[in-house]
């Protein structure tokens, strides 16, 4: 069978040790995560870079294997250990054949808001009523834990209060321990090895923090609710499937004090606040068509994935070091069209369709862009100045488009006024724009940066 040729960017994982490498060669262990940097001159030969060290050698493909994106499925569960409403009778029997250690946690019936632990010792099954106060959860008020995923974890570890350390999880029927398919999928990484700095945002669901891991600075989105990392696993299970060089890359999860999504980390911050900053004495037209092309292609990929955004804005785009701006946040989004969080929606972003009926589809995502590309040839200033929401919203309905910002191209300004067709036909996909601002740049060599 032909293997497949890797492109640079691509991560594999190690299939066994490598420890005494010859000359120019790599060195790893059975596995840690490489990066295809180049392809080589030999048969299957690759020049990687190892995730942890940072170091840079030669590799042959027959020891290593692609990392695999992990297949979207419901039955994935951060709490495959969480059976839901059941009895204590039910809980019993579901814990044989009994052995020391092994446990289930349930919601309890009698005291509805609290849950309970139930493990199996001694030939029996102690339930362990856990009680929700101020916000944590105890069993014997003097450990608290910000959620079920931390209480587990520590037990595991831990003896406590408990008669024994937690075992073996007993799973629900139909669930898959996600712990389980990330690791194997070589997407879970080590708490041990993340250093947490200082917060660089607080999210809608969580603080994002600086910090580094093996080496490597990294962007760290912190997710404690259990019931919201659940729901974000599907979304980062997007992730994994997601490589361009203008999508802020998905290094992997850890699962500790709920779950950390840690991901490559932007220097120059988000786009809006990077412009604002900046200004027009620093930053030139070509540069902001360079941000705008950068946008453009990394939404077009999405777009060829056939997903949508829903969030595009300058405030979701970040960037690199280097100037390349990456679009950031894709893999949160809604995986279900049916959003009637009509509250949450970023109205002076989102498309008269999306807002009135919740159509949301590529199409919405380039009217956005059209604002995103606003944001970006205005240095940062607020879309629709002046405007209340209500006003944004009836206006538009109406027909009104905001006016081209100063010193804007006529040409930007025309794509601009092509993305806020009332009819999402009419629209221009991704893949048009990229074409013509392309022709906009005909001096700027657009592999820069790269």
């Amino acid at each position: 069978m032909a293997t497949k040729r890797w492109v640079p960017g691509t991560q594999c994982v190690a299939k066994n040790d490598h420890t005494k490498p010859k000359a120019a060669e790599l060195a790893y262990r059975k596995g840690d995560i490489l990066t295809i940097v180049e392809i080589g001159t030999g048969k299957g030969v690759y020049k990687a870079k190892h995730n942890k060290t940072g170091e840079e050698g030669l590799i042959s493909a027959s020891n290593v294997r692609e990392r695999e994106a992990i297949r979207i499925d419901p039955s994935l569960s951060l709490m495959p250990w969480f059976h839901g409403k059941i009895s204590g009778p039910e809980a019993v029997n579901k814990l044989r054949p009994m052995e020391d250690g092994l446990f289930l946690v349930r919601e309890s019936i009698r005291h509805p808001g609290d849950y309970v632990l139930c493990v199996s010792f001694a030939g029996e099954v102690i339930h362990y009523r856990v009680i929700y106060r101020d916000n944590k959860l105890t069993i014997d008020n003097a450990q608290f834990f910000y959620n079920l995923i931390d209480m587990i974890e520590f037990y595991t570890k831990n003896k406590g209060a408990i008669a024994t350390t937690l075992q073996k999880p007993k799973q629900k029927e139909g669930t898959k321990s996600a712990e389980a398919e990330l690791s194997k999928a070589g997407w879970l990484l080590d708490i041990e090895k993340l250093t947490l700095g200082e917060s660089i945002g607080e999210g809608e669901f969580g603080a994002v923090y600086e910090g580094e891991y093996m080496g490597q600075k990294v962007a760290v989105k912190n997710i404690k609710c259990d019931v919201t990392a659940q729901a974000f696993l599907e979304e980062t299970t997007v992730m994994t499937k997601l490589q361009h060089r203008n999508l802020v890359r998905l290094l992997g999860v850890i699962l500790h004090n709920g779950l950390h999504i840690v991901t490559e980390f932007m220097a120059k911050g988000n786009l809006v606040n990077f412009l604002r900053t900046r200004g027009r004495s620093v930053i030139t037209t070509n540069q902001l068509l360079r941000f705008a092309l950068d946008v453009c292609e990394g939404m077009e990929y999405l777009e060829s994935q056939k997903l949508v955004h829903r969030d595009l804005a300058a405030r979701n785009v970040l960037v690199s070091s280097d100037n390349v701006a990456k679009v950031s946040d894709f893999g949160l989004a809604k995986v279900d069209s049916k959003t009637a969080d009509n509250a949450k929606l970023p109205i002076k972003w989102t498309a008269p369709e999306a807002l009135k009926k919740e159509k949301f589809s590529t199409r919405s995502d380039v009217w956005s862009y059209g604002v995103l590309l606003w944001e970006t040839f205005s240095y940062g200033r607020q879309p629709y100045p002046k405007m209340s929401l209500k006003e944004v919203k009836e206006k538009v309905e109406q027909g009104y488009r905001m006016e081209a910002p100063e010193e804007c191209p006529p040409s930007v300004y025309t794509l601009m006024r092509a993305c806020w067709e009332a009819d999402p036909g009419k629209r221009p996909s991704f893949r048009k724009l990229r074409d013509k601002l392309k022709r906009e740049l005909p001096t700027c060599d657009t592999a820069t940066g790269s």
